[in-house]
This record gives C-alpha cells, structure tokens and sequence, in this order.
C-alpha cells in the first residue's frame, strides 16, 4: 500500500498568524512536523499542502509541496485536493502545528488502514483539567477497536461514580483522549468530502462524526503519545523546553 503523509498548512491562523513559518530552535515549525513524518517507516512520501506562497517557498527547501485551493473549509478538504491528483493507495493527514509528533504513531495509524477504511489514535486522558474540557475531544471504543463516537462531552458517563471529583471519575473509567491524526483510503476520503456536514459533525463541530454518521467504520489505535501542538505565539518557548530535554 503506497502511503501519503500530508502536512496542511495554512498561513492565515486566527490566533498565530503566519504559524507554520514560526521559528521553533532555529527551523520553522512546518520543518519540524515534516522532520518528523520522515521518520515514519509507513509513509512513502511527505507533502505539504498549502495555499499559501510564503509557506511553499519555505517548505520546497525540504518537501514535496502540492498547492491547494484556498477555499477549504478545513484540512481534510485540503488533503483530499492531494489525494486526487497524486498516485497512492491512501494518506495520512498530519496536524502541521505538531512539531513533537511521534513517528510510531503516524505508523500505528497507516497500519491500522489494512483493517479500515479511515484510522485515528486515542490515549488515556490523564489530566482532570482536561476532563470537562470542550477542547479536548473524548472518544468511546468497542471491543474490536472501532470508534463509537467522539464528543466534546465527557464520555460515558460514570452513573456510579458521578458525584465524585474528575479524578475519581477518572480512576474509575479508563476515559480515552482523541489524537487529532487521520488515516484514510483514498476512495473513503474523496467520497467524504463530497458529502454534506451531517448533523452530528454541525451539532460538535467535529468533522469525523461525518464519518460515522454516515457508516464509516473508524479503527481507533491506542497510544501513549499525547499531542504537544503550538496554538498560541506561548507555545513555542513551550516545545522548544521539550526539544531541549
């Protein structure tokens, strides 16, 4: 199965205008994430996809870039553009905020496209603060590793347990945190981005639940990874710290 690795990366980030290109230990951060999608043994090649002029003149000195419409809604959209004009079997789609992401878990997820047609990855959620938190999405997982829903919610919920403290709750459930990485089939993740938001994806803004609205089974791969992105200008002194150590 001939594999894509795709880095979206756009210039116009409400909160960190320009992000992609932002300096993390002397290499921009789109450097970075592409650095490490090379180390991944799964992919037979790494794309940036991009809309922007600024980021492909930087990112043609150590990629492969594929210019993209800048009318995508999302990244998904972005990484279909590239899927349909380039030869592979299917694609990884890689947040290009994450400059620490693990190797082993971009193979994890292509590995899991031998079983399905679309994979993703989910680690224990660890921190209580993170518990009650919107921005961190839970997902819920039957026996045979197939996602059954993702919400922003906490989710199940503890019946027995639910007066207690988030960490009560937390040690009596073994609640699962969503890694925000994609793997598709080529065919799954053109058809998909021709179908309408489903209601559920309108209702959490989550763009999977379009996926499961309409059937899609997704393989759910467990990790120890969790992800360090760069939202804010802040976060870069912040992943610089962990590069250091």
């Amino acid at each position: 199965m001939r594999i894509l690795g795709i880095v979206p990366a756009r210039y116009a980030s409400t909160r960190f205008p320009g992000k992609p290109l932002a300096m993390i230990a002397g290499k921009p951060l789109i450097q970075r994430v592409v650095e490490r999608c090379r180390q991944a043994r799964s992919l037979a090649e790494v794309v940036v996809a991009t809309d922007d002029d600024r980021i492909a003149a930087v990112a043609r000195g150590f990629s492969r870039v594929e210019m993209t419409s800048a009318m995508h809604p999302s990244g998904t959209d972005r990484a279909a553009e590239v899927v349909a004009r380039c030869a592979c079997d299917a694609a990884v789609n890689i947040q290009g905020d994450e400059p620490l992401i693990d190797p082993a878990v971009i193979d994890a997820v292509a590995g899991a496209l031998e079983r399905w047609e679309m994979a993703t990855a989910a680690t224990p959620l660890r921190d209580p603060a993170e518990y009650d938190n919107p921005n961190v999405v839970k997902v819920v997982v039957n026996a045979a590793g197939q996602a059954l829903y993702f919400s922003r919610r906490t989710i199940p919920y503890v019946r027995d347990a639910a007066g207690c403290s988030a960490a009560e709750q937390m040690a009596a459930f073994p609640f699962l945190k969503h890694v925000g990485i994609y793997g598709y089939r080529r065919g799954i993740l053109l058809e998909l981005v021709r179908r309408p938001v489903s209601p559920l994806e309108a209702a959490e803004r989550l763009e999977q639940l379009r996926a499961l609205d309409g059937g899609v089974g997704i393989g759910v791969v467990r990790v120890e990874y969790d992800s360090v992105g760069v939202d804010i200008p802040a976060d870069v002194a912040r992943v610089e710290e962990r590069l250091r150590a």
